[in-house]
């Protein structure tokens, strides 16, 4: 008869051992986007958590072990898009009350005095 008594051990043996990998997969995934997140914003700080359940049902002296990994990282911030919304709704990417300096324009003829 083997008794386990420690929860590493258990934790271990679970699901053939596959519990124990996927874990420290999971692990690995949660700090690697932590330490992404905080190089892209080194002033700020984010938190993320890994949450290992296990649900117990105890029928005539046996139990059943089933386990749940689950993960959680903040969401990615993405770009932001900025655009001038113009009278009838529509959007545009110049500023409707600045003149686009590159565009072509009519340039009227000096004379020269002599």
């Amino acid at each position: 008869m083997k008794i386990i008594r420690d929860s590493q051990a258990l934790v271990g043996m679970l699901e053939g051992g596959e519990l124990n990998k996927e874990f420290s997969s999971k692990l690995q995934e949660v700090l690697t986007e932590l330490a992404d997140l905080s190089n892209d914003s080194p002033k700020a700080t984010f938190k993320g958590a890994l949450t290992l359940k296990l649900d117990f049902a105890v029928a005539n002296g046996m139990v059943t072990i089933n386990a749940d990994v689950a993960t959680k990282t903040p969401k990615r911030p993405r770009r932001a898009s900025v655009y001038w919304v113009t009278e009838g709704g529509a959007l545009s990417t110049e500023h409707p009350q600045q003149h686009d300096m590159f565009s072509p324009r009519e340039v009227s003829r000096q004379t020269e005095t002599a």
